[in-house]
């Protein structure tokens, strides 16, 4: 197919005398469209939009006065047409292009005003497949594209916040728009079709039970510009998705200066891990710092379960992120605000302990409405060079597996509660991963090392420092025990964490040298279980 070049330069400005306007969100559509209409503007509209300009007593023309042609099939068919389409992609200044339009009768189309059937926010709904079929826009995306491709004559305008733009633009330029300002908002025009064929094309996959499809499209809309991203030197922004999971995206900011993209990123690992723990068993909270927890708790409150967390790693706490798997209180928030603190998220919090922390100006409060899921599977994207690797949430947990005791011992029932607690954190470390917990809190964690037996090693000493540091005359992973996110490799990492005071271990498993892991737990009367699940996280 071939396809003609158009050797004719874009005006800069085009005067704007019709407009079409379908839209599906009304937010402004009366006061946008009455200040077009007092500038003489004609429009033209279609279905319930030009009900709704009527009816407020605007002069309106229907569609099918441009098409000669009326709605049919439920509406399913209204503007595909050449009477819309050819108004819309006509190059004005090309001869042969006027000649088709005087030939047919078509009219110029200077102003596009569209926002598309409500697919997304169907789906949130949770609608049946065929609610969410109808919920398709057929019609409005192809009018943009067509519009935004001749952006050279046409404004195309796809979101309610950009009206007041427009106004401003035609009355500068009396009545019309320059070429740069047609331009960027074909970009955004082109940007909202991609992410609505994004979600559509999402929900088939999902629908079809492929994980994996054969193409995939990420798409979001900026919340904000960031200062800069993980250093100054970098720009950044944050985008939502529009997924459904309570956390830092869906979160309502109470107070405090605004979130930097490590903020961000390590709020997000907060609360994904505080949801880990079901706040009708128990409550809990996780103290995080650059992505990796300094403690984690469970309590029978709110303050018990921080003050648990806390006494983990009370050094790195500090300019931390808290987040608590219960409604923020007046007395926990006492505590959190007394240590140097970045951000508090939340489900919820208390009157009063939204007036505690707004005493502290820069301290953030999220307030999320609810908590992640943790076996919700979702997707998780992360950028290669010149790719994508895409793959299912983690949304193993370890209360669904089938735990494999594999030493002489069985765990004592209290050990149990800490090796299983213990697990559910070690999900959310980065590997290789290194646990100790006791009492249903973190006593020592080890993160991020090439080596496990470095990783026992180093949680061995944190939790040697936050003895010294509460004057205690032995470290509480004396009679603790261990997790580890992965299996160990050698014997050499469990006899490290044995050394350290553990007396139970939890992992995967899985390794060439099982038996001699197991054979060395036995020698020092370890019990061990076997998870089967690794837990990775990079």
């Amino acid at each position: 197919m071939s396809v003609k070049a158009n050797a004719t330069p874009m005006p800069d400005r085009v005067k704007v005398a019709r407009a079409l306007i379908s839209v599906s969100d009304k937010t402004g559509l009366l006061a946008f469209a009455t200040a077009l209409s007092e500038m003489g503007v004609e429009l033209v509209s279609t279905g319930g939009t030009r009900k709704a300009l009527s009816e407020a007593g605007l002069a309106v023309r229907d569609v099918s006065e441009l098409t000669g042609f009326p709605e049919v099939m439920d509406g399913r068919v209204k503007t595909l047409h050449p009477g819309v389409h050819g108004g819309l992609l006509a190059i004005r200044d090309d001869a042969d292009h006027a000649r088709a339009m005087q030939a047919h009768d078509i009219r110029p189309i200077d102003l596009l005003v569209v926002n598309l059937y409500p697919f997304e926010d169907t789906l949130k709904s949770g609608a049946d497949a065929a609610t969410q079929i109808e919920n398709i826009d057929i019609g409005g995306p192809a009018m943009i594209r067509a519009g935004a491709k001749n952006h050279g004559y046409v404004t195309t305008v796809v979101d309610p916040a950009d009206y007041d733009r427009v106004i401003d633009e035609l009355t500068r330029h009396d009545g019309a728009t320059s070429l740069a300002f047609r331009r960027a908002l074909a970009g955004e025009a082109f940007a909202r079709t991609a992410a609505y064929d994004a979600a559509v094309s999402g929900w088939f996959a999902a629908e079809a039970g492929v994980d994996v499809p054969r193409r995939v499209s990420i798409a979001g809309t900026l919340a904000e510009p960031l200062r800069y991203g993980e250093n100054p030197h970098q720009s950044a922004g944050f985008y939502r998705t529009g997924e459904d999971r309570p956390g830092v995206s869906t979160a309502r900011q109470v107070q405090g200066k605004a979130l930097s993209y490590n903020n961000i990123n390590d709020t997000d690992a907060a609360f994904e891990l505080v949801g880990e723990f079901d706040p009708a068993r128990a409550s809990a909270v996780a103290i995080i710092k650059h992505a990796n927890p300094c403690g984690v708790a469970e309590g029978a409150t709110l303050i018990e379960a921080y003050e648990k967390a806390l006494a983990c790693d009370p050094v790195s706490a500090f300019g931390g992120i808290v987040a608590l798997n219960g409604r923020l209180d007046a007395a926990t928030a006492r505590h959190i605000v007394e240590v140097f603190t970045e951000v508090i998220i939340a489900p919820d919090a208390d009157e009063e302990a939204i007036a505690i922390v707004a005493a502290k100006k820069n301290l953030r409060l999220l307030l999320a409405g609810g908590l992640p899921d943790p076996r919700a599977r979702g997707r998780f994207v992360k950028s290669v060079a010149g790719g994508l690797l895409v793959q299912t949430r983690d949304a193993g947990v370890v209360d669904d597996l089938d735990l494999r005791v594999v030493t002489k011992r069985a765990p004592s029932e209290r050990e149990l509660a800490d090796l299983t607690f213990a697990y559910r954190v070690a999900k959310h470390v980065k590997s290789n991963t290194i646990i100790y917990a006791r009492d249903l809190a973190t006593v020592g964690i080890g993160a991020g090392q090439m080596s496990r037996i470095d990783s026992a090693r180093i949680a061995a000493r944190k939790a040697e420092d936050a003895a010294r540091a509460a004057g205690l005359s032995e470290p509480l992973t004396r009679g603790c025990v261990v997790a580890s996110d992965a299996f160990f490799p050698f014997a050499d990492g469990l006899l490290s964490a044995v050394e350290a005071g553990a007396t139970a271990v939890i992992q995967p498993g899985g390794s060439m040298r099982d038996e001699e892991v197991i054979r060395a737990a036995d020698d020092h009367d370890v019990a061990m279980v076997m998870t089967g699940m690794r837990h990775f996280r990079h």
